[in-house]
């Protein structure tokens, strides 16, 4: 069974350091239904699936650079926690993990199947964790996301408190259109992305993020092909 069919069968439908972007995120559930309650002055972001290659042993990982030798195009990564049940204050001290395939589509922990012929089960590259700092903040270094089939470019989140109690899973898209770094980048065959754009699905048709309210989970993005990206995203929880 390809992914593509594997994830209709699931029901999931996915370097310098800059100032951070607060975008405030209106709720949705696993359904795409937008929700109505909110905790303090902002709503929680919205719960999506860890989808099929989530992180064996996360809390072996910690790292702020997750390339584990992958290529691509570098990609800077932060994120920022708030609180909603505390007026959306900057929430310190939660865990932040991340996980991502690399420029070919692929997850490392996995493979030798119809889903992923390649077999990464022994390497852990592009998958980290890291602890936010006073200000809600982490941050990590790795590359440019690829894509796969029935997907769009897509980061997965998940966040604990400090304890180790989960708060959220979740996930990040990216800025699609002409002239976006999704475009650019997958156009990159200099930097071995060889894919291009042929058959891609974008985040209107994507099995996670094509509900009403996906537009809260779209990442800002600044950089170039040339220099490497930089990613910002705010996330919300009720801790």
């Amino acid at each position: 069974m390809n992914r593509k069919n594997f994830l209709k069968t699931l029901g999931l439908g996915g370097l310098a350091l800059a100032t951070l972007k607060v975008l405030d995120a209106c709720a949705t559930d696993d359904g795409g239904a937008a929700a109505t309650a909110t905790d303090g002055s902002c709503a929680v972001s919205p719960s999506e699936t860890a989808g099929p290659f989530p992180t064996i042993s996360p809390a072996s990982l910690v790292a702020t650079d997750i390339t584990g030798g992958r290529t691509g195009i570098p990609l800077a990564i932060i994120i920022a926690v708030k609180n909603a049940g505390n007026n959306c204050n900057a929430l310190a001290n939660a865990i932040v993990d991340i996980w991502h395939c690399d420029k070919d589509g692929n997850y490392s922990e996995y493979g030798g199947s119809g889903m992923q012929s390649t077999n990464y089960t022994a390497v852990h590259f592009l998958r980290g964790r890291q602890t936010t700092n006073a200000n809600g903040e982490v941050s990590f270094t790795s590359i440019f996301p690829g894509w796969y089939n029935g997907r769009a470019t897509h980061i997965h989140v998940h966040i604990y408190t400090a304890t180790g109690d989960s708060l959220l899973i979740t996930q990040i898209a990216f800025p699609e259109g002409s002239n976006s770094a999704v475009v650019q980048v997958n156009a990159s065959s200099a930097n071995g992305y060889t894919k291009g754009m042929s058959g891609y699905t974008y985040n209107a048709s994507d099995n996670v993020f094509s509900d009403d309210d996906a537009d809260v989970e779209i990442a800002t993005l600044s950089g170039s092909v040339t220099s490497g990206y930089t990613l910002q995203h705010t996330i919300n929880v009720s801790a």
